[in-house]
């Protein structure tokens, strides 16, 4: 039967090849019956080998994977054989001829990262899948010429992902935050501050809660939160035999949920610019910043996800792949599963402290510190830098103010501040370690660049990333194809749920939250305003279900940046961090949409459904969660 299901596979893909050849040389066939009867056959044989595999494997669950490849070879081939004969002109867009097809290369990713446990060969397969739909869609003609211009477009698109102003000076910034880290490890700084935190952290349950805490407390950006807490609070976790799996999750989901939802943030100006752009087009006066403030009680997946983390912490249970990461960690002592390959400083390279006597804890504290406050400051005098109008005369009137300082974060370069800031900090640390006399301006140096290179996995991934996302959203447009796919019909008090599940499709399938609620927003609120005549409040939950729902993506999508930092900062495997986070993913926002935005479209209080979303998610914890063996009781056995 094996053999006879790797026959009828074999014929499949022939059939597939004809058929895109029939396809692409339409002189040779002209009846469409012949076509379509070529393309029967050809869905006719992949069923039938799927059915001879399943019933040859059934009793061997070795061989799923086997069957699994198959489905996602036979997906990829028939995408391209519709994209060869998809038209497109001027007056249609990609997206318009491809239709459902434009999620391919994203759906192609995440498989694969699951199946082949490798997130660089999932990514790569997606971004080839995405530039090979281009080539046949664009280009018709010879099958090698397309496929020559699929390889070239996969490396110019990672050339130019590279080139971006933007990607550059994160990429910059991760590698030099990789170098403060390593500097601050070597001198000792980070056994130091993990032992004065395990003096505070004496538990389990402490540990996580300072982590939780200090995620709150770096709330002016996710990507300063994902690499600052994670390194400090690392060996706390690891010394307390909390899992990498739920550190990284405590990061992540203190990163860009509540980056989203502070009133001073790297975010709040973006978020702000798309409300400003459609005020005009309602029947009520208010301004976009009263309109923000009032979207933050309908934030339900940014406030239910913090609170997850304190109902787990306090419960001590844990639900699926995240209990069993927690079960191995407490038990075994592993923080990481057997084989993982963590994203992480220390595990990358081959530094070890210098420590002659007592631990000095300031050689982490300063540095940090320094990292912190210089980011603070610059992302002020930054975003002052680039000030006119009336902008410039609200800071100048009142420097220091609540608006100053907004509007001054808001108009910063996160990318440029975050660089400046880990090489000062850098520095600082570099002087400190020489004035201790633990090591030597050339020794400080390659200790430095030690650190970068540890962090060239985390590059490479992040590189991937933002290549698929540029397939997906700037040549498939699938973002635009997701975004239509909303009818414009629908009842009104269902639009502040059909454009959070929405929101969060997009997200989780290009990795960006800014993407998503550029293309939503414009869609949300003139939508809301329709649908329920002005209703101010129906319009509010909408906007928040847009601010949130793009929030999903960015927290726990694969190929999301935030999602690859926050495994980077807690030192955990992404594909392991990615697999434990989801389920909370998905349980939180089917809270959000059964007692937060399906209330709200009915005009019940978001206050109500907070207080009753976080009442059914300490029910689900209770009932379905179980407990994680203290760490305290297993040393005292």
């Amino acid at each position: 039967m094996k053999n006879t299901a790797k026959i009828l596979y074999a014929a499949t893909g022939l059939m597939t090849v004809i058929s895109y050849w029939l396809m692409a040389k339409p002189a040779i066939i002209e009846e469409d019956v012949v076509k379509q009867g070529i393309w029967g056959v050809t869905v006719v044989l992949l069923l039938v080998s799927v059915v001879a595999e399943a019933k040859a494997t059934i009793k061997n669950t070795r061989y799923i994977k086997g069957v699994a490849y198959a489905v996602v070879s036979a997906i990829i081939l028939i995408s391209f054989a519709v994209a060869a004969k998809t038209e497109v002109t001027e007056a249609a867009f990609i997206w318009q001829g491809l239709g459902i097809l434009t999620l391919v290369p994203p759906f192609i990713a995440i498989v694969l990262a699951f199946l082949t446990q490798n997130v660089i060969i999932s990514l790569t397969s997606g971004i080839l899948t995405g530039s090979m739909l281009v080539s046949l869609t664009l280009s018709k003609g010879n099958l090698v010429l397309n496929v020559s211009e699929a390889f070239n477009g996969t490396i110019k698109t990672i050339v130019n992902s590279m080139a971006d102003p933007w990607n550059a000076g994160i990429l910059l910034q991760v590698m030099s935050i990789g170098g403060l880290i390593a500097l601050v490890s070597r001198m000792g700084g980070t056994h130091a501050i993990a032992e004065k935190l395990s003096e505070k952290a004496g538990g389990v349950r402490s540990s996580q809660f300072i982590t939780w805490l200090l995620g709150l407390f770096v709330f002016f950006d996710d990507y300063a939160n994902s690499l600052i807490v994670g390194p400090i609070m690392k060996p706390v976790t690891d010394k307390q035999r909390i899992s990498r799996e739920k550190l990284s999750f405590i990061i992540d989901a203190t990163a860009a949920p509540i980056a989203g939802i502070a009133l001073v943030s790297t975010w709040i100006g973006y978020e702000l610019s798309l409300i400003q752009e459609e005020l005009p087009e309602l029947s009520f006066k208010t301004s976009a910043y009263s309109m923000f403030l009032e979207t933050i009680p309908y934030r339900f997946y940014n406030i239910f996800v913090l609170a997850l983390i304190v109902i787990t912490i306090v419960l001590l249970r844990e639900i699926g792949p995240m209990f069993q990461a927690e079960e191995r960690a407490r038990t075994t002592g592993q923080v990481l599963r057997e084989g993982a390959t963590p994203m992480a400083v220390e595990e990358n390279m081959n530094i070890k402290p210098e420590i002659t006597g007592e631990t000095n804890v300031w050689n982490a504290i300063v540095p940090i510190g320094a990292l912190i406050v210089i980011s603070l400051l610059a992302f002020y005098f930054n975003g002052r830098s680039v000030l006119t109008g009336d902008d410039l005369a609200v800071v100048e009137n009142a420097p220091f103010s609540l608006d100053a300082i907004r509007i001054c974060f808001s108009n910063s370069d996160a990318s440029i501040v975050l660089f400046m800031s880990a090489v000062l900090s850098s520095l600082l640390a570099i002087v400190m370690g020489l004035w201790q006399k633990l090591f030597t301006l050339k020794e400080a140096i390659d200790i430095w660049i030690e650190g970068w290179k540890s962090m060239i996995i985390t590059v490479v991934i992040l590189l991937l990333a933002w290549s698929i996302a540029d397939i997906i959203k700037n040549q498939l447009d699938a973002d635009q194809f997701l975004a239509n796919s909303l009818s414009t019909t629908l009842p009104a008090f269902t639009i502040p749920t059909i454009i959070f599940v929405l929101g969060a499709a997009i997200s989780f399938a290009t990795g960006t939250s800014y993407g998503t609620m550029g293309i939503l927003m414009p869609l949300a609120i003139p939508l809301a305003n329709a649908a329920s005549g002005g209703n101010r409040g129906l319009i509010i939950a909408a906007v928040g279900a847009v601010l949130t729902g793009a929030i999903f993506g960015d927290h726990c999508s694969p190929i999301s940046d935030t999602t690859i930092l926050s495994s980077m900062g807690s030192g955990a495997d992404h594909l392991d961090h990615v697999k434990t986070q989801l389920l909370y993913a998905l349980i939180v926002a089917g809270v959000s949409i059964a007692f937060g935005f399906l209330p709200a479209g009915l005009g019940i209080s978001p206050w109500i459904s907070l207080g009753s979303g976080i009442l059914v998610i300490i029910l689900i914890f209770r009932i379905f969660g179980k407990k994680v063996p203290n760490a305290e009781s297993i040393e005292e056995k």
